[in-house]
């Protein structure tokens, strides 16, 4: 390859607020300063890239029952700690809005708008019955093997 930009990646596994929070943020900073960056969404951390309406998708029994179950986008996310039956996000959402710092979906459009690489892992969206038309516009779909071709050439590799 002909250019010479540092890589990150970023394996978000998690579909807690606070953990995709964490995960944009670094995706954002490495982007500013000139990294090339890759997201690969799996397990629940697809929940990160679900649109929040609801969209009509044929699917079976169990596929519908991990539709139901699963928060639909970043608004709908608990946090991994002190969750308090969904107080714990809206508290979240509160500090940080007192503190100017950007939301999940206003971080997830930052991203892409850097040119961040965000990859839904195609085997995990054929366990959960999770189709293309029910995630974000404007990502990518892969398997671990594309994933494993950017690690590969990354300095940092993170798993959250």
């Amino acid at each position: 390859m002909g250019d010479n930009k540092e890589k990150t990646t970023i394996v978000l596994f998690s579909g807690e607020l606070d953990k995709a929070i964490a995960a944009f943020i670094i995706a954002n900073g490495a982007a500013a300063y000139d990294h090339e960056v890759t997201i690969f969404f799996t397990f629940w951390g697809l929940n990160v890239l679900r649109k929040d309406e609801k969209i009509a998708a044929k699917k079976g029994f169990l596929e519908k029952m991990f539709g139901k179950m699963m928060p639909r986008g970043p608004e709908k996310l608990g946090i991994s700690k002190m969750n308090f039956g969904g107080m714990g996000p809206k508290m979240i959402k509160h500090v940080m809005k007192k503190h100017n710092a950007l939301s999940l979906p206003q971080l997830i459009e930052l991203a892409q708008e850097q040119g961040v690489k965000l990859v839904a892992c195609t085997m995990t969206m054929d366990l959960l019955g999770l189709q293309e038309k029910e995630l974000l516009d404007g990502i990518q779909y892969a398997g671990v093997a594309a994933y494993l071709g950017d690690a590969a050439d990354a300095k940092v590799n993170l798993f959250i």
